[in-house]
C-alpha cells in the first residue's frame, strides 16, 4: 500500500522535470549568481535558460551559489506540516554544501510544533543526477509501502552505491573552488590537461586522474563505468552536461554499447553545480561498486 508523505529535495538534483511533476517532488529554491546578476532557481530549468548561463560563463561571468538558511526550510516545510503531511527531505551532499546541517537545524525546531509529525533529512551524499536517482528510488519505496522512516533509512543504506564520474573543460573554475592549485591550474590549462573527479564516500570531491584532451577524458569516464557498473537490465544511468551536447551524445552512444540493455537519462546540469565546474563539464552517473 503506498505511503503518503512528501518527498523533497534542493535544487541542485538533476532529475526530468516531467518525472518531478508526475511524482510530486518538490524542490527548494537555491539562489546563484551571473556576473551583477542575482538569480533563483526554483526549479528544474528550461535548456534555453541553461544555454544562456554557460554562455554567460564563456562570456567572462563569474557565477557562484549562495546557501540554503534554516528558515527558508522552515518556511517551506510548516504549510505540509500544518496539512497532516510527513515530510523526507533529500540533500546535496554534506561535503559539498551546507544544506543537509541547515535542513537538520530546521526539522529540529519544527518537531517542537508538529511533535505528531516526522521529517527525515536524508545527506544524500550525493549530487546532480546521483541525487536523482536517488529520488527516483525514493519514489518507488514510496509507491512500495515503504513508511518515511524506512525509505529514509534505505537511502542512507545505498547512497554509498551511487557512482559519479566526471570531466571539467576549464580548470580555473575548479581553482576558485579551491579544488585544484592555481599552478595546477595555469600548467594543466596549457597542456589541455582535464581532471577525471568522482565523489568520494564522504561526499566530498576528488580529483583523482587526469587526461590529456577531452576525448580522452570522456574514454576516461567510460572506462570508469564499464568497471563499476552492474550492467543489469534497465539499469538507470544519467549522463549530465553543461553545454557540452556532442560530448554527451557521444558518452550516451558508448554506454549503450557497453550495456545495450541500460536505460539512460541525459539533460544539462543545474545551474547550481554548473556554477561552480564551468562549461563543458560531462558527467556519467550510475549505481555500481566504487
Amino acid at each position: 500500500m503506498e505511503q503518503s508523505y512528501t518527498i523533497f529535495s534542493d535544487i541542485s538534483a538533476d532529475i526530468p522535470a516531467s518525472y518531478a511533476k508526475e511524482n510530486d517532488i518538490r524542490f527548494i529554491a537555491m539562489q546563484y549568481t551571473l556576473g551583477d546578476e542575482d538569480r533563483v532557481c526554483a526549479g528544474i530549468e528550461e535548456e534555453e535558460v541553461l544555454k544562456r548561463f554557460y554562455d554567460g560563463q564563456r562570456g567572462g561571468h563569474m557565477t557562484r551559489t549562495s546557501q540554503i538558511s534554516p528558515q527558508i526550510y522552515m518556511d517551506i516545510f510548516t504549510p505540509v506540516l500544518e496539512s497532516g503531511e510527513d515530510i523526507l527531505y533529500l540533500s546535496l551532499s554534506s561535503g559539498l554544501s551546507s544544506t543537509y546541517q541547515s535542513s537538520c537545524l530546521a526539522a529540529e525546531q519544527l518537531k517542537e510544533r508538529f511533535p505528531d509529525r516526522k521529517i527525515v533529512c536524508v545527506d544524500s551524499l550525493a549530487a546532480t543526477g546521483g541525487m536523482g536517482l536517488l529520488l527516483e528510488k525514493a519514489v518507488l519505496n514510496r509507491e512500495s509501502g515503504m513508511s518515511v522512516t524506512e525509505n529514509g533509512r534505505w537511502l542512507e543504506e545505498n547512497r554509498q552505491r551511487v557512482c559519479h564520474w566526471f570531466m571539467v573543460e576549464d580548470l580555473m573554475y575548479l581553482k576558485r573552488g579551491g579544488r585544484v592549485s592555481a599552478a595546477t591550474a595555469v600548467v594543466g590549462s596549457a597542456l589541455n590537461i582535464k581532471p577525471i573527479l568522482k565523489i568520494e564516500e564522504d561526499g566530498t570531491l576528488k580529483n583523482f586522474a587526469k587526461a590529456r584532451g577531452v576525448k580522452r577524458a570522456l574514454g576516461a569516464l567510460l572506462e570508469h563505468y564499464e568497471a563499476a557498473s552492474e550492467k543489469e537490465k534497465g539499469e538507470r544511468i544519467y549522463i549530465l552536461h553543461a553545454d557540452a551536447p556532442e560530448n554527451a551524445d557521444y558518452l550516451e552512444e558508448c554506454v549503450k554499447q557497453i550495456n545495450p540493455r541500460c536505460n539512460v537519462t541525459k539533460m544539462m546540469l543545474s545551474p547550481i553545480i554548473g556554477a561552480h565546474t564551468g562549461p563543458g563539464m560531462c558527467a556519467v552517473v550510475h549505481f555500481g561498486e566504487r
